[in-house]
Order: structure tokens, then C-alpha cells, then sequence
């Protein structure tokens, strides 16, 4: 029988039942460990470890969850509170070598495929942070402005400008590779 979050969250709190946070758990790790992996800068150990520091913290904190928001609102923003104050205590390293020989390795296709992906990932470095997040939590993830105001703690309309603004700026900084894909 597969249960809603009430009310395995009910379980979990009034019964103590471990099976319940851990169907919980298998219902959200796989898109929270894919939304960390984004947020971690594709660091895919980083992204576990935050996902699994977000399971426990949620667990322990679970007792004064209120429902104000869906569990996995709730869930997503306690990851994204430790994957920001994780970068703020480390700059990260880009491996140059590494993405030189996995550029090598590619085929014609797969290179251009890769290239618009640096593309856009350059586009998006261009983003502030906020933008950025405001970006995934909304267009790759499909959260509501609202869920997203909710997970980065900013109001409704600072997150809905911060979306706005960076849709426009990726639309200016992706000109050139659209004029050059519909030429190629």
C-alpha cells in the first residue's frame, strides 16, 4: 500500500516507524540527488552526501515539520540550505585536465553536443547565484514560484524577477549558438 507523505509523516512521528521514513526516502532520493548534482556543480559524491545529510537532518527535524509546504518542498529546502552553506566554506576546483581529455574522447556529434552544453553552462555561470538556483528550482526541476520562493527563503516576487532576469540574460548570452545551429 503506498501511503501518502501526511501520512507516513504521521507514522514516522507518532509511531516511530523507520519503514516509513524510508519508503520517504526512496520515494524522493533519486530527484534529490539529481536536483544536488545540479546545484554541486555535477559533483555526484558531494550531491550523496548532501542528499544523505538532508535525509537525516529532515528526519530529526521531522517532529516540528508543520505542513505549511509539501514534504518535499521542505525536504528540498533543507538541502539547498546545506549546499549553500557548503559552498560558502569551499571555492570549487575545476579539474581542467580532465575536461581537456573528455573533450578529446568525443566524437563530432558528441562534441557538438558538448559544446552547446558549455554553452549554456557558461551562459548560466554568467547568472548570479540566486538567478541560477531560481533557474533550476523552477525550469529544471518544476517547482512553482512559490515553492521556490519557499525553498531559497526570498519573497514571491524577488524569485519570480530573479527567473525573469535570467531567462532574458540566457536568451542574450545563447544568441550566437542559435544563429550558429540554425546555419550549421
Amino acid at each position: 500500500m503506498d501511503l501518502n507523505d501526511e501520512e507516513l509523516i504521521r507514522r514516522i512521528v507518532e509511531d516511530g516507524d523507520q519503514r516509513a521514513y524510508a519508503q520517504l526516502v526512496r520515494r524522493y532520493q533519486s530527484q534529490l540527488r539529481f536536483s544536488l548534482r545540479q546545484l554541486c556543480d555535477g559533483d555526484q559524491g558531494l550531491a550523496d552526501d548532501m542528499a544523505q545529510e538532508a535525509f537525516i537532518k529532515a528526519y530529526k527535524a521531522l517532529p516540528a515539520f508543520r505542513g505549511d509546504a509539501r514534504f518535499s518542498t521542505w525536504l528540498y529546502r533543507i538541502a539547498y540550505n546545506l549546499v549553500m552553506s557548503h559552498k560558502r566554506k569551499n571555492t570549487p576546483e575545476v579539474n581542467q585536465e580532465l575536461v581537456d581529455r573528455a573533450q578529446a574522447e568525443e566524437s563530432v556529434e558528441e562534441a557538438r553536443q558538448l559544446g552547446m552544453a558549455r554553452d549554456l553552462n557558461s551562459a548560466m555561470e554568467e547568472l548570479s547565484e540566486a538567478q541560477r538556483q531560481a533557474v533550476h528550482l523552477c525550469m529544471q526541476r518544476g517547482f512553482s514560484h512559490e515553492e521556490a520562493a519557499s525553498i531559497m527563503k526570498l519573497p514571491l516576487g524577488t524569485v519570480k524577477s530573479h527567473v525573469n532576469r535570467a531567462r532574458t540574460k540566457l536568451q542574450t548570452l545563447l544568441q550566437a549558438w542559435r544563429e550558429e545551429a540554425v546555419s550549421g
